[in-house]
């Protein structure tokens, strides 16, 4: 056999044979994660017909203890061991969650459409509601993927509006105008939009809510990728209507997710600093960076844990769709308070530095502190 120019493992017997050691290790670690998964579903099952909620945190600290001192005992880092287990609990309780979802089967015999549903959060959306064991259908230009499993018009002004639920998932430009429109028709079922902003879709609120329509407004606080609801909030802001909340908020009573409901005006001022502030931090961020000069690879060789998280952080949002985040900040009637408060920031600290005022540095840490605490203590 020929020997690799740079020594293969083939050269190295022993290397070899370690190898292949660790990839029936991987098999097995994997075949275990499958078996996990599956003990998750049948623990799902035992759980609903308990009547017991799918989280446990006390049986979660069990496990993560159990896991550090089986590390412990085996001279492996505890940490790891954790982490790892960490992972697996989530992944569990997703498998635990959408079983919940599916056998409460609170959409059986109930018909939705998603207007704008092959758009990222529209399919969210449209997984959600059939997952439910609604009838979905899509309304969209858009052609639908391949296995969607659900029926498709193009445009949803070309078929009945008379389903149980309906679902405005269009951009916000567009949303509006949308509820405007349904307001026409006075569809009989549950209708909201998922829109990031309120202002732009208020008008077409209103319409329905005048002709009688049982519409809510929603705002998912999670992205199109998410698959477990723990943790995640979904905002409810209130459109007139609050029958039609209530059955909203029904949608999202198997899952996991935590419920806010709030004004439409409180709504997009709120969001003003929670997106739009933030989205503008990191667009800040990786526009100062590209405008540096530096070179990206060597920066991150020099790479600091403050520097790699904002950079994580910064890259999903380079990656998302800059149109809608075009959108967060113009259509928001409260936009410009956040980036002038972020303005009146740089300034703030730009003026320390160049004044060499440690004391006025030192006031806007100790005020990010104290407010950072009150958010802790909540």
């Amino acid at each position: 056999m020929e020997r690799s120019p740079l020594g293969g493992a083939d050269a190295h017997p022993e290397l070899a044979r370690l190898r292949k050691e660790l990839a029936q290790l991987d098999r097995g670690l994997v075949e275990l994660i499958g078996r996990r998964g599956a003990l998750a579903a049948r623990v799902a099952e035992a759980k609903h017909a308990a009547g017991l909620p799918t989280r446990d945190f006390g049986q979660e600290r069990e496990v993560l203890e159990r896991a550090r001192h089986a590390a412990e005992a085996a001279g492996a880092d505890a940490d790891l061991a954790e982490a790892a287990l960490l992972l697996l609990i989530r992944d569990s309780l997703g498998v635990q969650e959408r079983a919940r979802v599916a056998a409460a089967a609170g959409g059986d015999g109930r018909r939705a459409l998603a207007i704008g549903g092959h758009g990222r959060m529209g399919h969210w959306f449209a997984r959600f509601l059939a997952s439910q064991g609604f009838a979905v259908e899509v309304a969209d230009p858009a052609a639908p993927p391949a296995g969607a499993g659900w029926t498709h018009r193009e445009r949803w002004e070309d078929g009945p509006v008379d389903h149980d639920v309906i679902v405005v998932a269009a951009p916000l430009a567009d949303a509006g105008g949308i509820l405007e429109a349904l307001a026409t028709r006075a569809p009989p079922g549950l209708v909201f939009d998922i829109g990031s902003l309120k202002g732009p879709v208020r008008e077409g609120l209103r319409r329905l809510r005048e002709r009688g329509g049982r519409v809510a407004s929603l705002h998912p606080m999670f992205g199109p990728e998410t698959r477990l609801l723990s943790g995640r909030h979904v905002i409810f802001a209130d459109a007139g209507v609050p029958e039609a909340t209530t059955e909203a908020r029904a949608l999202f009573d198997q899952t996991m997710a935590i419920q806010v409901e709030m004004g439409l005006d409180e709504h997009d001022r709120l969001i003003a600093y929670v997106l739009g502030l933030s989205h503008a931090v990191n667009v800040a961020f990786f526009t100062a960076l590209a405008g540096s000069g530096e070179d990206a690879p060597r920066l991150a060789r020099l790479s600091s844990t403050t520097f790699d998280a904002q950079l994580d952080v910064a890259a999903l949002v380079a990656r998302d769709n800059p149109a809608l985040y075009f959108e967060i900040q113009k259509l928001n009637a409260f936009g410009m308070e956040s980036l002038e408060a972020l303005t009146d920031a740089v300034a703030r600290i730009r003026h320390a530095v160049a004044s060499g005022d440690e004391a006025a540095f030192q006031r806007l840490m100790e005020e990010g502190r104290t407010y950072l605490a009150m958010r802790r203590a909540r």
